[in-house]
């Protein structure tokens, strides 16, 4: 059976430092929590050093999944302040409800249109030809779903 030796408290501070450094890194939240998993580790280790190795890192499992579950129920309880800019880079969601003509035509459900300075994917139920006045109706990932404006929505924005 393989031993790691003595395992020094500020071996598991060294380890939270660069945890810490990826979360900074690859920002998402996750890595804090086994950061401070670790650094609580050390400080476990600081107070009864006679703890073992295998012990270490029963501890530092435990804390880890503790604190991320914690986090987890935390931060749902935790309510969604309201924004003044809701669609703040969902740039798809402000054309929602916009009428535009088609650039190019729709051909088996995919076409393009474009709204301002950008081409979009179209998304539709039916072949259009190109220049047909549709609206948006929704966003799927990075295409706008569209529906032929009937001939009463064309004369009422005329």
């Amino acid at each position: 059976m393989s031993d790691f030796g003595q395992i020094e408290f500020w071996y598991w501070w060294v380890f939270a430092v660069l945890l810490g450094v990826v979360e900074i890194v690859a920002p998402g939240f996750f890595f804090l929590w086994l950061a401070l998993a670790a650094a609580v580790v050390g400080v476990v280790l600081l107070l009864f050093p006679e703890l073992t190795w295998q012990g270490q890192f029963v501890a530092f499992a435990v804390l880890s999944v503790a604190s991320v579950v914690a986090w987890y129920f935390i931060s749902r309880r935790q309510p969604q302040e309201p924004t003044d800019a809701p669609s703040l880079n969902q740039r798809g969601t402000s054309y929602v409800g916009q009428s535009v003509h088609l650039a190019e035509p729709v051909v088996d459900g995919v076409g393009v249109l474009r709204l301002g300075d950008t081409r979009w994917r179209a998304l539709c139920n039916e072949d259009l030809p190109a220049g047909t006045r549709v609206k948006v109706t929704a966003v799927e990932g990075t295409a706008l779903r569209v529906e032929r404006l009937s001939d009463a929505e064309q004369a009422s924005e005329a």
